[in-house]
């Protein structure tokens, strides 16, 4: 078990980031365990051939066999929407002793011998992190960066929305309960508590102390997890709400017309706008997920706001979309 003791300031202090390099290295974990993840499965078919042109014996060694990353890879964002390429020079700034130790302990605490790949790398901590940030840079460029991360972002903003609002509406112990059952708050104590022997033998106790814990979902997390060693600041990533949605826009049945009453009242491209909207979206995420342009999708949008159908809310750069509670009333009886 973990445990993060809270001083008086800082649950105040406590805030919530998305990282595109720990999505990006735990996406790696969808390809030794498949099963664990179907809604990956689409975006992977999509890439396989680009990723057969990578570094693919070191990045496949980034995971170890029992899902334990190096930590050094997953470092703790500097600000709510941090930019790949800046959380990527941090990482090839990672002092080489760290990157040793983080490696070793991943392979200690999943119980596996280091890979080829690492077993010569890992006594030459600054060759490995040179040729892991290069590995990195280049399954971004060419797999995830162009179609797969801006749906994964508007997973993630809509994810990070919808826990400010439960933060608001029910306090600490609201907010926790729901972020995941492997998590419990109680009197200034938030316990994690993993149910992997392995994880379990790394428990620990944390002071936060002023320095602020951070929230990161992920969509490639099973439950609540910390950092291996916790020598660094305070995170936790937990699972992120809507990850099973990331599939949606690449089959064809996702893009099949809406029957019924709904669609006969308000035009079936509005009523399917509205199915889809149960989570929050933006524009741009509804146009990709719909194969239509943000032109069009805007229009729809804007009417079905207007007719008190939708909320919305700017998250940064984006505005996000949901039902409101009349939306979700004319939804529930679409059929």
């Amino acid at each position: 078990m973990f445990e993060f003791r809270f001083g008086v300031d800082d649950l105040a202090a406590t805030w919530f980031a998305y990282s595109p390099l720990q999505e990006a290295v735990l996406s790696l974990r969808t390809r030794s365990a498949a099963a664990r993840y179907p809604e990956q499965q689409p975006w992977l078919a999509r890439w396989q051939s680009r990723y057969e042109t990578l570094d693919t014996a070191l990045l496949e060694s980034l995971i170890a066999p029992v899902g334990f990353v190096p930590d050094f890879l997953t470092p703790r964002p500097s600000g709510p929407r941090p930019d790949f390429a800046a959380e990527l020079a941090r990482l090839a700034d990672t002092p080489p002793e760290v990157v040793r130790a983080d490696v070793l302990a991943a392979y200690r605490g999943d119980g596996s011998p280091l890979p080829p790949v690492l077993a010569g790398l890992v006594d030459d901590p600054a060759a490995l992190t040179a040729r892991v940030a290069e590995a990195l840079e280049a399954y971004w460029t060419r797999c995830l960066a162009p179609d797969w991360w801006p749906r994964a972002r508007s997973v993630l903003e809509a994810d990070i929305a919808y826990r400010g609002r439960m933060l608001s509406e029910r306090g600490a112990e609201g907010l926790f309960a729901d972020l995941d059952n492997r998590l419990c708050w109680q009197a200034g104590v938030l316990r994690l508590t993993d149910p992997h022997p392995a994880v379990r033998a790394l428990a620990a106790s944390v002071d936060v102390a002023g320095r602020g814990l951070v929230l990161i979902p992920t969509l490639f997390g099973l439950g609540a997890q910390t950092d291996i060693t916790q020598v660094g600041p305070p995170l936790i990533a937990y699972p992120a709400r809507g990850k099973a949605t990331m599939s949606e826009g690449l089959t064809a049945a996702h893009r099949a017309v809406p029957h019924g009453p709904l669609a006969g009242l308000i035009g079936a491209p509005r009523a399917r706008l509205l199915v889809l909207l149960a989570t929050p979206a933006s524009t741009t995420e509804l146009a990709h997920r719909l194969g239509v342009t943000p032109g069009a999708v805007s229009r729809h949008l804007g009417a079905l706001a207007a007719a008190g159908l939708l909320d919305r809310a700017r998250h940064g750069r984006s505005v996000l979309y949901r039902r409101s509670r009349l939306g979700d009333e004319l939804a529930a009886g679409r059929s």
